[in-house]
């Protein structure tokens, strides 16, 4: 098992902002050697301690929301704690939480709105990157309002359809055959 300090490190210096997004099968291969049994244990109850810090929020809240999606690409397991995440994320921020990290790291409070199929957390999410995150969130704000307009258009995110065993409608399939987020990117970049 692992703890807190282990998390941001890994995540923090040794992956690193130009790593966070970028992936790849040996990133995944290292977060699941290294991470999967504490995402297992957060899974079963644990670690609810480490919501007491602002530190300790900030690697539950990377356990829970960014290294599953790691972990577990492009299957259910990947957003199985998402609720987990969306939860200790609503309390952090209303304790101020965010307000105590500095620079791009802040994100990662935001992200578990982001990744909410929830209009109104789309919503705060947005918000919050403008008025919390250095130069009103211009990095991660066109990926926030990107995902805030399919939750407008579906109600969910299609790309998962598949790794929940989803039915896609007739339009969500159009979309996904349309370009998916990427086109939904294009749009609002050229907004």
């Amino acid at each position: 098992m692992e703890g807190p300090d282990s998390i941001l490190g890994f995540w923090l210096e040794e992956v690193g902002e130009n790593g966070w997004y970028g992936g790849g099968e040996e990133l995944d291969a290292s977060i699941r050697e290294r991470f999967e049994m504490d995402w297992r244990r957060v899974m079963d109850g644990g670690f609810k301690d480490w919501l007491a810090s602002v530190s300790g929020t900030l690697a539950y809240l990377i356990l829970t929301d960014q290294f599953p999606r790691n972990m577990f690409r492009d299957t259910a397991k990947a957003f199985a704690s998402d609720r987990i995440a969306l939860s200790a994320a609503k309390s952090a921020i209303y304790k101020g939480f965010d307000r105590r990290i500095d620079g791009m790291v802040r994100q990662f409070f935001y992200l578990p709105l982001m990744h909410s199929e929830c209009l109104p957390d789309q919503d705060r999410c947005v918000h919050l990157l403008k008025e919390r995150m250095p130069d009103g969130g211009a990095a991660n704000l066109v990926h926030a309002r990107a995902h805030r307009e399919i939750i407008r258009w579906f109600g969910r995110f299609p790309t998962r359809n598949a790794a929940l065993a989803r039915s896609s409608s007739a339009l969500e399939v159009a979309h996904l055959d349309g370009g998916g987020y990427g086109g939904v990117l294009e749009l609002v970049r050229s907004a």
